[in-house]
């Protein structure tokens, strides 16, 4: 691997769920102020408000809306009004 590839401030950083709790170690360059004890160590933290754990579409809980039915109905509805 290629020396000085990465950015000095390159260092392990917990990501941290705010809509479940749930949280990850990764490495990152984002700056923050906060820190905070996990699996026995400091780390710096940052706080997201969605992430693969939480969100719909890996979750497998996302909602199918019937929108084509909604507007064929619209559709209809309109074209009678209009006569």
């Amino acid at each position: 691997m290629k020396k000085d590839l990465h950015p000095a401030n390159y260092r392990p950083v917990v990501f941290k769920d705010m809509s479940n709790g749930d949280m990850f170690l990764s490495r990152s360059t984002c700056k923050t102020s906060e820190t905070i004890e996990f699996e026995g160590e400091t780390y710096p933290l940052v706080k997201l408000e969605i992430s693969s754990t939480s969100h719909p579409f890996y979750t497998g809980k996302s909602k199918l809306v019937d929108t084509a039915g909604r507007v064929d109905q619209f559709m209809s509805r309109y074209a009678r009004s209009r006569k």
